[in-house]
């Protein structure tokens, strides 16, 4: 039990770290501490994990209980959606460390979540399908199968499968989350130090960390038409933003401190300005920062569960 509740309360140090890290660095089209957008500010984002850490990481609860709690938990501090992927994304890994705490190594983390995702059932889906339509994303619709409207009449994964084709986050549950895992440590991403979760989970990042939350940022952004984007404004716009990261990673990769060119504001400045969020590649930084994070906590020396990873 002991080993559990150590396991648990790192993870959620992890994730609050994962979140801050979110919005203290810049990544362009998201909202930062350096640059609001969209109608938000980053302390929204900050309050919302604070919040829906709680009941994402509460020992007991199912996937689909986690992911409405918590969006619940956010909208009760942030009064909208700022988290709705995050969650999605996070819950299973919450629920893999719980039931498998000593997973350690990315194959064993991989088959834990495995494991839960094959669990999921019809009340996962309820549950989830209620946290969607409550969080009310950008760009939502309709779908013509086992609508986030309607109530579901198969599992989370089987609903999440159907989504797949057009939805990144949809996919990972279909897929093992084998996209995140590949994102989340991949080189020169996985680099020692750079993501570790501190006894204070807002400690600014350093130099080298922002560095690797840029290049984190930008191989979700430069691999895939960002979900969001396609939803809200299309495939021609979502291929437009995810030519230009490619071009920013290719840069990173070279040695150019992304922060210190205008340009690089500028791009964040001018997607803002056109209403365009890659709102799914800030959603894939965070769970890739949480897996990496946590598997870097699992090679870091014992600390005190009830003070050094306090996380806020």
């Amino acid at each position: 039990m002991a080993m559990r509740a150590e396991a648990i309360e790192r993870a959620r140090a992890c994730f609050l770290r994962a979140c801050w890290l979110d919005v203290a660095v810049r990544k362009p089209g998201n909202v930062s501490l350096a640059s609001p957008g969209h109608g938000m500010q980053a302390s929204m984002f900050i309050a919302s994990a604070r919040a829906a850490a709680v009941p994402l990481f509460e020992t007991g609860r199912s996937v689909g209980e986690r992911i409405e709690a918590a969006v619940e938990a956010t909208w009760g501090v942030a009064g909208c959606n700022t988290n709705l992927g995050i969650l999605l994304l996070c819950a299973p890994v919450a629920l893999a460390i719980e039931q498998h705490p000593a997973a350690a190594t990315p194959a064993a983390l991989r088959a834990a979540i495995e494991s839960v995702l094959a669990t999921l059932d019809i009340d996962d889906a309820s549950a989830a399908y209620r946290a969607i339509a409550r969080a009310h994303p950008g760009g939502l619709g309709s779908a013509a199968e086992q609508d986030v409207h309607d109530a579901p009449t198969i599992d989370l994964r089987a609903a999440m499968a159907l989504a797949a084709d057009r939805d990144l986050i949809a996919r990972q549950y279909r897929d093992g989350f084998a996209d995140l895992f590949a994102l989340a440590f991949q080189a020169p991403v996985f680099q020692p130090g750079c993501v570790e979760a501190p006894a204070d989970a807002e400690t600014p990042p350093d130099t080298a960390t922002v560095a690797s939350v840029q290049r984190l940022y930008l191989a979700c952004l430069g691999a895939f038409p960002d979900s969001h984007i396609v939803r809200k404004h299309g495939e021609r716009v979502a291929h437009t933003v995810m030519t230009a990261a490619q071009g920013w990673r290719e840069r990173a990769a070279a040695g150019t401190v992304l922060d210190a060119d205008p340009a690089f504001a500028e791009w964040d400045l001018s997607l803002k300005a056109a209403g365009v969020n890659p709102g799914t590649s800030a959603d894939f930084t965070v769970a890739a920062l949480l897996l990496s994070g946590w598997i870097r906590s699992c090679a870091a020396p014992t600390r005190d569960a009830a003070s050094a990873w306090h996380g806020s």
